[in-house]
């Protein structure tokens, strides 16, 4: 693994177990996340082939990476991320693995490029992240993730995209899931505060948990457009098709071609 930022490294630390950890408590969020993970993947290798050159934006522990190597081995990415807890679980999850580069920048600063490796991706891939941005920084960050994508690339997003235009599903959907949540939790699930404050107790990630927090507070939310505003928003900024390739009732796997 190629690192160009400063990450916590503790020997003996199961890395294994936290990134297993990070995904059970996103699944109680999201039981339906791998089938999201599986379908963006079949997208990249019909678009990009087996050995595609991939940015993998606000990585976090590196969910996308893991699953894009274990399907994909000939493939490299590079992984970006401000948060110091989570690259430390990712950096200690690809430690000695040439394939992977992991990348401290702020998304919101308009020079975040300059430490990426690379000035063209086959393939750009987020997922669960960009929803704790507004629309305008969103927007432009869509203008610089298109000057990343090559020619015949591919840009895809899954997140939470709500349809504001209806109401009643949107209220009978939520009201679903979190009574399948809440039943989840009673036999032991953690959410995002527990998962945090296990964190923390770490000796690992104590200190990468606190400068977290002192970075984005306790909890940042943005806005969550609709797919729709996200398609028509990426064909604006140079993308030639964009469209939803999975769904759920709340969230949406969008790819945009460049």
């Amino acid at each position: 693994m190629t690192d160009t930022g400063t990450h916590v490294t503790a020997s003996g630390t199961d890395w294994a177990a936290w990134q297993e950890s990070w995904d059970r408590q996103q699944e109680w969020y999201m039981p339906d996340r791998e089938d999201r993970f599986r379908v963006m993947l079949d997208m990249v290798e019909a678009v990009a082939g087996s050995a595609p050159r991939v940015l993998d934006l606000a990585c976090g522990t590196g969910s996308i990476t893991s699953r894009l190597l274990a399907r994909l081995p000939g493939a490299t990415s590079t992984g970006v991320d401000l948060d110091p807890a989570l690259l430390a679980i990712a950096e200690g999850t690809f430690a000695g693995d040439e394939r992977v580069t992991l990348v401290t920048a702020d998304l919101k600063d308009p020079d975040w490029r300059a430490g990426l490796p690379h000035d063209s991706y086959d393939a750009v891939l987020t997922a669960t992240a960009l929803h704790w941005l507004h629309d305008g920084p969103l927007a432009a960050l869509y203008g610089q993730v298109a000057e990343l994508v090559r020619d015949g690339g591919v840009f895809m997003n899954a997140d939470h995209m709500i349809d504001e235009s209806t109401p009643r599903i949107n209220a009978a959907e939520r009201a679903l899931r979190h009574a399948r949540m809440d039943r989840a939790k009673d036999n032991g699930a953690l959410d995002w505060a527990e998962w945090w404050q296990l964190a923390a107790a770490d000796p690992a990630l104590a200190g990468p948990t606190a400068r977290r927090f002192e970075i984005y507070g306790e909890h940042a939310d943005g806005d969550m457009p609709s797919a729709a505003w996200h398609a028509r928003v990426l064909r604006e900024h140079g993308f030639a098709e964009a469209r939803p390739v999975w769904c759920s009732p709340s969230d949406t796997l969008l790819l945009a071609l460049k």
